[in-house]
């Protein structure tokens, strides 16, 4: 082990790498019917990141929608143009804040539970223990991790989305008096699959960041009390980040597809 701190910097994209590495061989395996984690741990995480997340996401993204649409409508109430809100809060959330919010929320509340999780297990050498009973930390401990962020952050998106359009819609019908029966009208018209297809996809893409820098965070943190609470900061700060880039990444390919 280098103890140089110039060579363990030069380890590190090598090390994420091959974690990454890992998880896919790993996921493959799995596919072909060869899984090594239990059935009741993948239950037990699509619960956490699922049904449990309902309400913070359910708050988030129905405030998020309200807020679009009140800046929406103090501006486009000026131009008599107050029914386009239901086009502005649609097309917002669908492609954007649906997707990005939900994932900066489930970064906060399920990729620092996950690495909380793990690297307190590494300090208590719960993982060492692991590998002395010849089972493998990335199959039994970060596959099902991973696997239930890919399945639910979808399920996610779409909920958000409802929720977003309700919250715009319930200012739209305060504020301009727009019926909600002409507010669906309009956001039926304005919306199209691939301004969905683009958040579903951000999702997924999301989902898989989350999972994989929590549990990367949480295997790779020092045997400590100080290492699990910076494995969860770094998690948290990591996975924003890289959604924030991510998401940059989709609108320039948007942008060149014509989406």
């Amino acid at each position: 082990m280098p103890s140089n701190p110039m060579q363990l910097a030069s380890l590190l994209p090598t090390r994420q790498v091959a974690f990454l590495g890992h998880v896919l061989i790993s996921a493959s395996a799995g596919l072909a019917g060869r899984r090594r984690f239990r059935t009741k741990d993948l239950w037990r995480v699509m619960a956490d990141c699922s049904a449990r997340a309902v309400p913070i996401v359910t708050v988030v993204n129905l405030l998020v929608g309200a807020i679009l649409a009140f800046v929406g409508a103090v501006q486009l109430v000026k131009f008599g143009a107050g029914i386009f809100v239901a086009d502005l809060v649609g097309i917002a959330v669908a492609r954007e804040m649906a997707a990005i919010i939900t994932a900066v929320v489930m970064a906060g509340r399920t990729g620092a539970a996950y690495a909380a999780e793990l690297a307190t297990m590494q300090a208590n050498e719960e993982v060492d223990a692991l590998e002395v009973l010849g089972l493998d930390p990335v199959d039994f401990l970060v596959l099902p991790r991973v696997m239930a962020l890919l399945m639910m952050m979808p399920l996610l998106y779409v909920y958000a989305c409802i929720t977003g359009l309700i919250g715009g819609m319930v200012v739209a019908a305060g504020m301009l008096d727009i019926s909600a029966v002409a507010y669906l009208d309009r956001t039926l018209v304005a919306l199209s699959w691939e301004h969905i297809g683009l958040g579903l996809a951000k999702s997924v893409v999301f989902g898989a960041l989350i999972g994989l820098v929590g549990c990367y965070s949480g295997l790779y943190a020092r045997r400590n009390a100080e290492g699990v609470g910076v494995a969860t900061t770094n998690s948290v700060v990591v996975s924003i980040v890289g959604i924030i880039v991510l998401d940059a990444v989709f609108a320039v390919c948007a942008n060149a597809l014509g989406i």
